[in-house]
């Protein structure tokens, strides 16, 4: 079944084939009529996607499962206009790690998803907010998930906490009701949102002893349950050192592919290394995490990131360029 369309351009990005540089990276857009909805898939108009910094990489051919020719986009909020008339008119959004990848993506007017990928927008977000919050979130409920979710009387240990996969961990942290620290690298208070307290630790200010001594200060000596590190090698041993005996380390990203690792320590502490690959993940897995946060969503003990800007897809190469420069910002296309 197809819902009336509308008059607007149909466009899309598209990506020819991978870019040395950014300088070089051409985003053509393409028309493209509504398409069809073949038994099991539906057709989502896109009102926003957020730009990811995977959403570039891959662009950059950084991704060396990403496909070519293809329209970029992992993240999306819209409404369904084609597939089973339940759905039609209904505001969905979502995410994957195939989205954008191995299969035309969020940035364009419209996207093609299996049915199974559906999930309706949560009620008290906007659609921008919907249509920017799948990666980091869904990064940080996969790394809880495979370490077994936060549990109230743990601690959690939050490296790389003024980032949005770090700030997603702590609200999923605090909503879990566990005592959370967030290790920034910077002066002043937790910059996200939680609902309840943070602790938090200036990783370039020393002069209170190094992070493993902080974190075993405000744990009484013991050290946190979970350490989620959003960097990876740069904090590899003050997370090691910050662990609790039996805790487990979460990984989902890194600067330098090799660490030196001290055997000994790992087995005697009885600890548990997690990594997580969220490209690993497809559509309908990614919204599948993405409504079993719904519940926070709706009842604010989970907030989305506030969108700092928005653009068409006439100016998409501006949003790109300002996701690659570092901002940490999230910025949506409207299509």
């Amino acid at each position: 079944m197809n819902a009336p369309s509308s008059n607007l351009p149909a466009r899309a990005l598209r990506v020819n084939e991978k870019a040395a540089d950014l300088a070089s990276l051409t985003l053509d857009i393409v028309y493209q009529p509504q398409p069809d909805a073949a038994a099991g898939f539906a057709v989502v108009q896109v009102g926003a996607a957020a730009v990811n910094p995977s959403d570039v990489k891959a662009s950059l051919g950084i991704m060396p499962q990403a496909v070519w020719p293809r329209t970029p986009g992992r993240d999306f909020a819209g409404t369904v206009v084609a597939g089973p008339s339940e759905w039609i008119g209904r505001e969905v959004y979502g995410s994957g790690g195939d989205i954008g990848i191995t299969r035309n993506g969020s940035h364009a007017r419209f996207i093609t998803l299996p049915v199974a990928a559906l999930r309706e927008r949560p009620r008290n977000i906007s659609m921008d907010e919907a249509g920017a919050v799948g990666v980091p979130f869904v990064t940080a409920y996969e790394g809880f998930r495979r370490s077994g979710m936060p549990q109230a009387g743990q601690t959690v240990l939050v490296f790389g906490a003024n980032g949005k996969v770090g700030q997603a961990a702590v609200q999923l942290a605090a909503q879990a009701g566990a005592k959370v620290i967030a290790v920034q690298r910077r002066a002043g208070p937790f910059e996200g949102f939680a609902c309840s307290a943070v602790d938090v630790i200036d990783a370039s200010d020393d002069s209170r002893g190094d992070v493993a001594a902080q974190v075993r200060e405000l744990t009484a000596g013991r050290g946190a349950h979970v350490v989620y590190n959003t960097v990876g090698s740069a904090y590899f041993d003050a997370a090691n050192k910050s662990m609790a005996k039996g805790a487990t380390q979460i990984f989902i990203a890194t600067h330098d592919r090799a660490v030196p690792f001290d055997i000994f320590a790992f087995y005697r502490g009885m600890h548990t290394f997690v990594g997580i690959d969220s490209l690993a993940m497809d559509c309908v897995a990614s919204t599948a995490q993405l409504d079993a946060m719904r519940e926070g969503f709706e009842r604010g003990t989970l907030k989305p990131f506030p969108v700092a800007q928005s653009f068409t897809l006439d100016a998409a190469l501006d949003a790109y360029r300002l996701v690659l420069s570092g901002s940490t910002d999230r910025v949506v296309l409207r299509p």
